[in-house]
């Protein structure tokens, strides 16, 4: 998994099994957390079955999060580690714990004492992020694998989304308590967003190639933009025959500018927020790159980081001018960070940049009734030649009795 955000003035990204931090606009130390050598799961004495003595998988890094004061990083990895890091006043790794599934989004909560972890099985748990020696505490369940998990900057609310085209909105105390339901998405949804400054709305992105605009608390749907109007369309054959899968939903710092990537496009849509008037999710432009995104993320300036699938310029950065998005190839820190970024880079092999996140995820519809008709129909045609083919092997059986009688000729 490829993916970046930023921390303060750090540029942190994960490539394959390592954390990588690097100062953006100063030249220190950069930080690097490699998860095939972190600490192992230790033996579970109480396995009564005799298991293996540590936890197995592959160490990549699944998902990671950044606090809302930039202070604190986590990460999980295949492996149920669940990492947490301080940046101040430099970096460190503060705890490991371990997860009980393999988990798909983790987010601070606004007061950064605690840590929400959303798993495969449609689990949240909750974990101290003052005492984490605690372990994990069960906070909530939905039926289906969670995709995103997020919590309203009031911490009122925890908002999670699932691949049954559901967006929970729970209350955060009280989990079992539910405020309400945004429902309208075709497909599995897989990014939600609170957009900055605008603290009761949510941004929405699904299979379905659709993104959703809705004020989160009553579960009210504000707007709904098909993406695929804006030419949004799959670069392979393979692909063309199913929607855009949105991957990534940011905004600006200022909250004015939203950033919207699919997987496996080479575009990112531009949409703009307006907090007054009808039109409050506007289309701004659409901005072409040389290679497939893989992960963007907005620095505290405002200019986009985009993470990209190609060994030349991995990563680029892009300032809004005069209302539209340009490469800055000038900027004074992107050569720097780029060398620094680039071993780390070259040891991720194309495959897993590539991977399909989301592949497995799309619904598969049938169409009974089409199928039934074409199967009766073949039965039809069946049985019309089996009594067609039976007709004229009795018709020649007559036809050779008939001659056989007239060479013989009456008796004498």
């Amino acid at each position: 998994m490829a993916a970046a955000a930023f921390c303060g003035d750090w540029f942190v990204f994960t490539c394959n099994k390592k954390l990588v931090a690097i100062h953006s606009k100063d030249a220190r130390e950069r930080f690097v957390f490699d998860c095939s050598t972190a600490e192992k799961k230790p033996k579970d004495d109480n396995n009564s079955q005799g298991g293996a003595t540590e936890e197995t998988g592959s160490d990549t890094v699944l998902a990671f999060a950044v606090s809302p004061s930039g202070k604190l990083v986590a990460l999980t990895d295949d492996t149920k580690r669940l990492v947490l890091f301080s940046c101040e006043p430099s970096w460190r790794c503060v705890s490991i714990m371990w997860v009980v599934r393999r988990c798909t989004s983790l987010v601070f909560s606004q007061a950064e004492d605690e840590l929400l972890v959303a798993d495969k099985s449609g689990d949240v748990y909750s974990f101290s992020v003052v005492e984490p020696q605690r372990g994990g505490k069960l906070k909530m369940g939905h039926l289906s694998m969670l995709l995103a998990v997020t919590i309203s900057p009031d911490n009122k609310y925890i908002i999670t989304a699932d691949r049954d085209e559901k967006i929970r909105v729970s209350h955060y105390g009280s989990p079992y308590n539910i405020q309400s339901f945004c429902l309208g998405h075709q497909q599995f949804v897989s990014a939600l967003h609170i957009p900055s400054g605008h603290p009761h709305w949510l941004l929405s992105g699904s299979g379905d190639g659709t993104v959703k605009l809705w004020e989160y608390e009553s579960g009210r749907r504000l707007q709904s933009w098909d993406l695929g109007q804006f030419g949004q369309t799959q670069n392979s054959e393979a692909d063309k025959a199913k929607n855009p899968a949105v991957c990534r939903i940011i905004s600006s710092p200022d909250g004015h500018h939203v950033a919207v990537q699919c997987e496996r496009m080479s575009t990112v849509q531009f949409f703009t927020l307006h907090q007054e008037g009808e039109e409050s999710l506007v289309p701004h432009s659409r901005l072409s790159l040389p290679h497939c995104p893989l992960d963007m993320t907005f620095d505290m300036e405002g200019q986009l980081w985009v993470v990209m699938d190609s060994d030349d310029a991995p990563l680029q950065i892009y300032t809004l001018r005069q209302s539209t998005w340009e490469c800055d190839t000038k900027n004074p820190n992107l050569n720097r960070v780029t060398e620094t970024f680039r071993p780390h880079w070259e040891s991720l092999e194309a495959s897993t940049r590539t991977n399909h996140r989301f592949e497995h995820l799309y619904k598969v519809g049938y169409d009974n009734v089409t199928e039934y008709l074409q199967k009766k129909q073949q039965r039809l045609e069946e049985q019309q030649l089996k009594r067609t083919m039976a007709q004229k092997a009795n018709g020649n059986k007559k036809a050779k009795k008939e001659a056989s009688g007239a060479v013989t000729g009456p008796p004498v």
